[in-house]
């Protein structure tokens, strides 16, 4: 999927759990793991916006574009 994830790496930077940040944003530590994994379909924009207020960054710290090599 060219869409990837880094959340697992803001965490770090920010020295925070992802069980803290599921207890501050109101979502199960379960929804954050599969976020980190990228197994998901779509995050809601009220759950990105969140995030990206506990973790003091941009969408674009969060998500990031890489397109397949297969794709032209």
């Amino acid at each position: 999927m060219p869409i990837i994830v880094n959340l697992d790496v803001m965490l770090a930077k920010r020295k925070m759990r992802s069980r803290d940040l599921a207890a501050k944003i109101g979502i199960a530590e379960q929804n954050v793991s599969l976020l980190k994994s990228g197994k998901v379909k779509g995050v809601r924009f009220d759950t990105l916006e969140k995030i990206c207020e506990i973790l003091q960054c941009q969408p674009g710290d969060i998500l990031e574009y890489r397109p397949d090599d297969n794709s032209a």
